[in-house]
């Protein structure tokens, strides 16, 4: 047998090529570890940044929110930089008194983007009637009229109509010298025209009426109270008074002025060609008194919603005087007295123009309309109808929502992460 002994030569060719192959994978060992640290690394950077994306768009979000809570001046879009990094924040059109905020933060190109919802809240109030009345009643003069149903808590009289339903509650009340295109519910009646049916209470006194049909109710007609409670007024005074105070009489002359939300301890006046922009609830302690061609209107940023100017004292609005809501639909200006005069000659509201972007309202007192005004609803404890003058009732008024303003009562919902 013949022995091949290897030399030295392929010794060292052999024991380099196994050093070789170690060295090899150790690389590409050590290669893959330092691309796992790394990518772990960078992974662990991406987070970073993506939380600080994020919390750069809250931060966006709540300084927005700071801004509109206390009605300061933003633009949109809108960049907010914190070091190195910011965050762009966007805010919709008001819509029906809300808006959304977008706020999309960026920290390295590590996008991030939250949503809120901000509204402005407000107070619903529900006007069922184109006319109610406390137990002053209402007295309507020659063709004056009520388009719509009547409530009162007293008797209704005069040479007046009204095409819907007429509720007269309370015992002993009556409906004396009127048309009524619709029911009637009484508890006696005289003199009265009634192409529906008349409602009246058992030991009632009917006296020459007229009527379609009629039925005897068993049980008296239970009163309502006016639809606004003290305590809401109070609530909306407080809110006024919350964004500052106006010593003494206050007048607005010949230009164009936006208040509110504001307390006056005075006299509000409004002079002639002024116009009155309300950007939140005014209270006046004194008397509201305006002249010929001015306008009291609410600001847009109002939208759908309505706004109220609340007055201890009397209100007069002079003949061609504007008063308005937003401009948008479901938005109207609602002036209110708490005055107690039922002097027809000095009364709580005085009307002497049309106001069909505004609601009248005298708690405690008489509101007048004089000849010819044609308004869309009106609630007093008493309503006086001159002649002529007509209460035209907006469907829409049954359901009305009061802000403070733009600047008032707000909240956040649908707190969200979109992107």
């Amino acid at each position: 047998m013949i022995k091949i002994k290897k030399n030295n030569y392929e010794k060292g060719a052999a024991l380099l090529l196994s050093l070789t192959i170690i060295l090899t994978v150790s690389v590409f060992i050590g290669a893959s570890l330092t691309f796992l640290t790394l990518d772990s690394i960078n992974s662990a950077q991406a987070k970073i940044e993506s939380t600080k994306s994020y919390y750069l768009a809250e931060a966006g979000i709540e300084d927005t929110l700071l801004r509109l809570k206390n009605n300061m001046q933003i633009s949109s879009p809108n960049t907010l930089t914190i070091g190195d990094d910011s965050t762009t924040i966007e805010i919709t059109s008001p819509i029906g008194g809300s808006r959304t905020i977008t706020s999309q933060g960026n920290a390295d190109n590590k996008i991030k983007k939250i949503a809120v919802a901000y509204y402005i809240t407000s107070d619903e109030v529900n006007f069922h009637y184109g006319a109610q009345a406390g137990e002053g009643g209402i007295i309507m003069g020659n063709n004056s009229g009520v388009q719509g149903n009547v409530f009162s808590n007293g008797s209704i009289s005069g040479l007046g109509t009204i095409t819907n339903t007429a509720t007269i509650a309370g015992i002993g009340n009556t409906i004396e010298d009127m048309n009524v295109d619709g029911d009637v519910y009484t508890y006696s009646c005289s003199n009265a025209n009634i192409d529906g049916t008349l409602y009246y209470v058992s030991g009632g006194i009917i006296n020459n009426c007229s009527y379609g049909s009629i039925e005897i109710l068993s049980d008296p007609i239970e009163t309502e109270d006016l639809p606004i409670s003290e305590e809401e007024m109070n609530d909306w005074k407080a809110e006024a008074t919350a964004g500052g105070t106006i010593l003494g009489d206050y007048i607005i002359s010949d230009d164009n002025e936006s208040l509110g939300p504001i307390k006056i301890t005075g006299n509000l006046t409004i002079n002639i060609n002024a116009i009155l922009t309300i950007t939140g609830t005014i209270y006046v302690q004194g008397d509201i008194n305006t002249n010929n061609n001015s306008i009291i209107q609410l600001s847009d940023d109002y939208e759908s919603l309505s706004g109220i100017i609340i007055s201890d004292g009397k209100i007069a609005i002079s003949n061609n005087v504007a008063t308005r809501g937003s401009g948008q639909e479901g938005s109207y200006l609602m002036m209110l007295s708490t005055n107690n005069s039922l002097d027809l000659n000095d009364p709580a509201i005085d009307l002497n123009n049309n106001a069909e972007g505004a609601i009248f309202y005298a708690s405690n007192g008489v509101i007048y309309l004089h000849n010819n005004i044609n308004v869309r609803e009106a609630t007093g404890y008493k309503l006086a109808l001159d002649n002529n003058a007509i209460i035209n009732y907006d469907i829409g008024l049954e359901n009305i929502n009061f802000s403070t303003g733009p600047g008032g009562g707000w909240s956040v919902e649908n707190w969200r992460e979109i992107e």
